[in-house]
């Protein structure tokens, strides 16, 4: 059976391998620079051998439990394709299939899992509750996203840059909108960690919790990074490498939350004047799924409710050939295919 130890770069050129067998993956705040690296040079290597047909099943005999509490398309999409490439099993537990905080303790269910499942994923609500996961459990426990942190995007977002750009050390990255969830945490946690300068650029209000913005501010210190929080549109996004939005209203929040978040949220959509500001050679990114049109049923209702046929980011922008949006959906398998790769 093929190991999964690639070399990583680390610093100015020094190579050494990785071993992260048995790790949870919960947040990058975990990681150094040099993991999260090596995590990004092996999903480039496990995304070669699948274009190229080379199999990569490795793992086979082995199973993986998904938790889902929170539905999905890209994450469920990703684990199961790349657990199935990898020669593993899956089972999906919905909402509906699974006791966990219920009928059952969160600990008392890590214990049942980790005993029929080599791995466990978890994509729901508070962080509080993976890392309980992962405590109580004896097999890695991955975060498909929480509240608070989405480690996996951040790793098909780093590859999806490094693939356009050829460097992650030194860009510039905006992310446009409510900061104060997974989205903005995890991408003002990645920056800071790979040496990137990252910038909120929001009202005040949509800011990042302030203790995370010194953690991070700290980190970045050590990695050439930076971390800039700001209310101007044009200042936020002058000459950056990349735009980055997400939809206004998260997955769990109610509906009326949109009457405000379009009212306060709109001076920070994503558009021809924010792109060109950026420059030329500026990319869009978004985790998806995006409301730039009337196509689906929540788009729809929204354009009847309050007379607007885009929100984070126009359609103009998102069909553009700066948008990286689908390129960064498939590397969301790559990526998670790593991670379970290296920690299985």
């Amino acid at each position: 059976m093929m190991a999964f130890m690639i070399k990583a770069g680390i610093g100015k050129g020094r190579m050494e391998k990785m071993n992260l067998k048995g790790r949870d993956f919960l947040k990058l705040l975990d990681f150094t620079p040099e993991e999260i690296t090596y995590l990004v040079d092996l999903a480039a290597e496990l995304k070669d051998k699948k274009k190229k047909g080379i199999p990569m099943d490795t793992l086979r005999g082995k199973n993986v439990a998904l938790i889902f509490e929170k539905t999905s398309t890209r994450t469920r999409c990703a684990f199961e394709v790349a657990a199935h490439d990898l020669g593993m099993g899956t089972t999906y537990l919905d909402p509906g299939s699974s006791q966990i905080g219920k009928k059952e303790s969160i600990a008392d269910t890590a214990r049942v899992l980790a005993g029929m499942f080599e791995g466990i994923e978890y994509r729901g609500f508070g962080q509080e509750i993976v890392e309980e996961l992962a405590k109580y459990s004896r097999v890695p426990v991955w975060n498909g996203l929480t509240n608070e942190f989405h480690p996996t995007q951040m790793l098909a977002d780093l590859l999806t840059i490094r693939e356009h750009f050829g460097h992650l050390e030194g860009i510039g990255l905006t992310y446009m909108g409510d900061a104060r969830y997974n989205m903005g945490n995890s991408l003002m946690v990645t920056c800071a960690k790979m040496g990137m300068h990252f910038t909120a650029c929001t009202t005040a209000k949509y800011f990042p919790d302030n203790a995370l913005v010194e953690q991070c501010r700290e980190i970045a210190a050590q990695t050439g990074g930076s971390i800039t929080l700001t209310e101007d549109a044009l200042e936020g996004t002058k000459g950056v490498d990349v735009v980055y939005t997400d939809v206004w209203v998260s997955m769990g929040e109610p509906d009326e939350i949109w009457t405000e978040r379009i009212r306060e949220l709109s001076p920070y959509q994503v558009n021809r004047k924010i792109m060109e500001n950026a420059g030329e050679n500026a990319v869009f990114m978004h985790c998806l799924p995006a409301f730039h049109d009337l196509k689906t049923k929540i788009g729809a209702e929204m354009g009847q409710r309050f007379g607007v046929t885009e929100m984070e980011v126009t359609d103009e922008v998102f069909e553009s050939k700066r948008s990286l949006v689908f390129e960064e959906a498939e590397n969301r398998m790559h990526t998670i295919k790593a991670v379970m790769a290296a920690t299985l």
